[in-house]
């Protein structure tokens, strides 16, 4: 039995313009009436974006101005999930295509406006518009041609003899004056169209914090750590460690047995609350040695600076015997109003 063939196709074929390629895509090109959106090549023959991103730029240019185009939205349309869809709207903001602006409302209120740009590097660098073309003006002295009515005689025009100004001898013109080079002001780039708060995903990352030493890695803090390493499964099956992440862990658990950190305390700070799942204990283990190192102890001569420090001493509150007031003073007695008044009678008895 043949193959059957798609006439519709065939004729289309027969009308592609050209020899057909032996190999590779051919296109058919039937030009769009109705429903369609442009699309540029540098979006869909971008270099850096994903097919899955380009294809999320590609429907969000599709819809109609004020459609919601956040994660949810996006996910109830397309058969991407939640993940794809938001990396994909991360590349698409990376590379500028979008971006999300935070404005205020007249009533204070703060909406985030989701703005997707067909042609960012336009916004960057706009082309200079093309100069009208100069139209040409008819001149003054031309003549106009006048319409008029049938039946009109018009004379024909007959010699007309103007007079001929005598030559008048004018003065040399004075040589030009020597063309001085003039600098082309260097203007400045224009700022960014966006400030990016966040650094991208490409910014190159911060280098790691070495894993905490020990003043003197002993036999008894090496001793002391392995154990530790050894025994962690047994309270937190997640961390199994092998022979060569004990060995390179042992240094930075003898720094946190070295400032008197208490191996519960260790085994807490390094096992609680761990990510679900768990596919590198050895490098969280690193991670929160070195992140969570607890501080050296004070030493002797430090607690006695803080013992000698003066004490502030704060004088109590009295109650006066005379007219209860409250006033300072180390010992009950009298306020100093009532002092001066008991003074003043007594010079006056005397």
């Amino acid at each position: 039995m043949d193959t059957q063939q798609n006439t519709a196709l065939a004729r289309a074929l027969a009308e592609v313009p050209g020899p057909l390629p032996t190999r590779g895509v051919i296109h058919v090109t039937i030009p769009h009436t109705e429903r369609f959106t442009i699309v540029g090549n540098h979006l869909a023959q971008h270099p850096d974006l994903s097919c899955t991103a380009v294809g999320i730029a590609v429907r969000i240019q599709s819809l109609p101005q004020g459609t919601e185009v956040g994660i949810k939205a996006l996910a109830a349309r397309c058969k991407e999930g939640e993940k794809r869809i938001a990396a994909a709207l991360r590349e698409l903001e990376v590379h500028g295509y979008l971006q999300r602006i935070r404005d205020r409302l007249h009533g204070k209120k703060v909406i985030t406006r989701t703005v997707f740009c067909n042609q960012p590097t336009a916004l960057l660098h706009p082309r200079p518009r093309p100069a009208a073309e100069a139209r040409p003006q008819p001149a003054a002295s031309a003549a106009v041609p006048v319409r008029m009515p049938a039946g009109v005689h018009v004379p024909a025009p007959g010699p007309v003899c103007v007079p001929v100004p005598a030559p008048v001898p004018t003065a040399a013109p004075p040589p030009p004056p020597e063309e001085v080079p003039v600098a082309t002001p260097v203007l400045p780039p224009p700022p960014p169209l966006f400030e990016r708060r966040v650094p991208p995903p490409t910014a190159p990352k911060a280098p790691r914090r070495p894993l905490p030493q020990p003043g003197e890695l002993t036999p008894e803090l090496d001793r002391a750590a392995t154990t530790f390493l050894s025994d962690l499964h047994r309270h937190a099956s997640q961390f199994t460690l092998s022979e060569d992440d004990v060995r390179r862990l042992v240094p930075g658990v003898a720094a946190w047995l070295e400032r008197a950190a208490r191996p519960d305390a260790i085994r807490r700070a390094l096992t609680d609350d761990p990510p679900q799942p768990l596919r590198h204990p050895a490098k969280l283990l690193a991670h929160r040695l070195t992140e969570l190192l607890p501080p050296a102890p004070p030493g002797v001569d430090d607690l006695a600076a803080l013992a000698a420090r003066p004490r502030v001493v704060v004088t109590p509150f009295q109650t006066c015997d005379d007219c209860d007031r409250a006033f300072r003073s180390p010992t009950p007695g009298h306020c100093r109003d009532c002092r001066e008044t008991r003074a003043a009678y007594a010079q006056a008895a005397a």
